[in-house]
């Protein structure tokens, strides 16, 4: 009698098929799933389950429209120096959104000082009048 598959198997065949590199086929699948779960599961007992046959279905049609995975390092020494730089580059980001957060309550409060409102705050830059500053410089010369 064939054995069920566990939730447990589930998962390990559903994570098998994320990471399938090559082609996909019921019967590769099924080559790579015995050395999984012990038994070589049928092609039929694979399909017959929900996750599996959607996971083989996004696999395959992710292939057939050529998508390509992001890069994945070629050692873990550069995946180590990028994940160091992507670090260093969030605590960077982080301390000058402190620094922006504390210079905003600065001008918040002196201009609450200065009887300021929002709504002059809030004004609209003036326009530059750029066709005007041309019109100067030629009536001065």
């Amino acid at each position: 009698m064939a054995k069920h598959l566990t939730a447990r198997d589930l998962q390990l065949l559903v994570g098998l098929i994320d990471g399938w590199d090559g082609k996909l086929t019921w019967d590769a699948l099924c080559d790579e799933a015995e050395s999984l779960i012990g038994t070589r599961p049928t092609r039929q007992t694979l399909n017959a389950h929900a996750p599996i046959k959607i996971a083989f279905g996004d696999k395959k049609a992710q292939q057939r429209t050529g998508f390509k995975p992001t890069k994945r390092p070629q050692s873990l020494a550069i995946a180590e120096q990028r994940i160091h730089r992507l670090e260093s580059e969030s605590q960077r980001l982080k301390a000058e959104n402190e620094r922006l957060l504390e210079r905003f309550i600065r001008w918040q409060y002196n201009a609450q000082k200065r009887g300021l409102s929002q709504a002059v705050l809030d004004a609209r830059l003036p326009e530059i009048d750029r066709d005007s500053a041309e019109k100067d410089k030629t009536a001065r010369r």
